[in-house]
């Protein structure tokens, strides 16, 4: 069974327990990173990932807590052996950021350094991101301060489906990505331009027809978001640094 790998949970700003919103999901043979504005490397490991076994990063948009950690992940990759390039996968003004972190450092006396392969994709609805034996995945935008995107991720060998929505105010492109995903893992900043509330996020997880609502991008103080967003048919919770979920 595919599962899902929650390497970080907070906001840019977040309680002493939550590092940024980074996410993995895990299959037989290849491991599928989404966001990486913290330290990726050690939150694998902590998970016990084969750090070989990373297939695809992909980058949701531009802002610092969702791309900063980039040139450290592939400094940590290579220094854990890597040789092969790490495929990249965003919109193309987050490609744009990622490009210009990575090569703000000079990597050419490293030897054996992987390098990076970049993709753009397209913000529109069903955009083609990444695939391979274990996993097909699809994005969608969403309503952000730059261009962003949600990302639907399905387990090929068993069906599972995994949705994440990214940084979005409630948006009708998310609910449609997420239709009948056996797991919705969406922001709740909070009531903000930019953003969504816990309760914003159950709606689209009702309107989706979502199994399971978790929820993420949590700044300080989230307690009562969960109580918040359980109301109706939802199964609906905090999601924490360090959780994992099968799907």
């Amino acid at each position: 069974m595919a599962m899902l790998h929650l390497l970080g949970t907070g906001a840019a700003f977040s309680d002493g327990d939550r590092t940024t919103t980074m996410l993995a999901v895990s299959g037989p043979g290849s491991t599928v990173v989404i966001d990486c504005g913290g330290d990726v490397v050690p939150r694998l490991l902590a998970h016990g990932l084969e750090l070989d076994s990373v297939a695809a990063l992909i980058v949701t948009h531009e802002h610092a807590d969702h791309v900063s950690g980039f040139p450290l992940m592939m400094e940590r990759l290579w220094l854990a052996g890597r040789t092969r390039p790490l495929d990249v996968y965003g919109p193309p003004s987050a490609i744009a950021q990622v490009r210009r972190l990575h090569d703000s450092f000079d990597t050419s006396p490293w030897p054996g350094y992987p390098g990076v392969v970049y993709h753009e994709v397209d913000l529109v609805e069903g955009a083609p991101v990444f695939v391979n034996d274990d996993w097909e995945s699809v994005a969608a935008p969403g309503k952000h301060a730059v261009p962003t995107m949600g990302v639907r991720i399905r387990d090929r060998h068993e069906g599972g489906v995994m949705a994440y929505s990214g940084d979005t105010e409630p948006a009708e492109s998310i609910a449609h990505l997420a239709s009948h995903a056996d797991v919705l893992v969406h922001e709740a900043t909070g009531d903000a331009p930019g953003h969504s509330s816990a309760v914003a996020a159950a709606r689209i997880a009702r309107r989706a027809g979502a199994r399971r609502l978790v929820l993420v991008h949590l700044g300080p103080g989230t307690g009562g978001r969960a109580a918040a967003a359980r109301g109706g048919s939802i199964d609906a919770s905090l999601a924490h640094d360090g959780q994992k979920i099968p799907f």
